[in-house]
């Protein structure tokens, strides 16, 4: 059966083409040392975009703009702020927003630490949070999350397996402790809707109920 499942895992990537301009992207991620999601998943969070109809999404860890890239990609008419620590990542996620033809004003780019940014960002205010940023400070950045989205809005937490780390009871390196504890705490929370979706490296969805 895992033999099975890994092989249709590896399929279900692979029916996920790239356009040049993501793929770019991805490759200058590498040079950063910067852990991009996969194409299947930017596909995922591009549908999820797209059917909840969003108009306002909040990212933490921009990178190069890889995810950024596929949220966009969902609606025309979404607006996208964008946090991350590191300006020279950004400096290029901003030109291939630019190369890919995402008119001024869609991608809101803020150098800074998501446990000082998202504290100022407006309660009940955005549609999909999705979360990419440091393990060690991600339930902070949930707990911010849930009070910053609207009625319906859709959180979502990237790389929430950790490459079968997680999902290994035998490790207990902090980052990966720190991720399955809050995994575990929204799966068991009787105020949301949760889903784990074993895509790429993970991605665990979660809705108010």
């Amino acid at each position: 059966m895992a033999g099975e499942q890994t092989q249709s895992w590896a399929y279900a990537e692979d029916m996920c083409e790239e356009d040049s301009v993501t793929a770019h992207a991805r490759d200058e991620a590498r040079e950063y040392d910067i852990a991009s999601i996969s194409a299947a998943t930017g596909s995922f969070l591009s549908l999820i975009g797209a059917a909840t109809k969003a108009r306002s999404v909040v990212e933490v860890g921009t990178g190069t703009g890889v995810s950024g890239l596929y949220l966009l990609r969902a609606s025309s008419d979404l607006m996208l702020t964008t946090i991350d620590v590191e300006s020279e990542a950004q400096h290029s996620a901003k030109a291939y927003f630019t190369k890919a033809g995402v008119r001024p004003g869609r991608a809101r780019i803020i150098n800074g630490k998501s446990a000082d940014i998202l504290p100022r960002l407006a309660d009940n205010s955005y549609d999909i949070v999705f979360l990419d940023g440091d393990p060690l400070e991600m339930s902070g950045d949930v707990n911010e999350a849930l009070r910053m989205l609207r009625p319906g809005g859709v959180l979502i937490i990237a790389h929430a397996l950790m490459h079968g780390r997680v999902a290994d009871p035998a490790r207990r390196e902090d980052e990966v402790v720190a991720i399955r504890d809050l995994g575990r705490e929204l799966m068991e929370s009787a105020d949301l809707r949760t889903s784990l979706i074993p895509v790429g490296d993970g991605l665990l969805l979660a809705s108010l109920r």
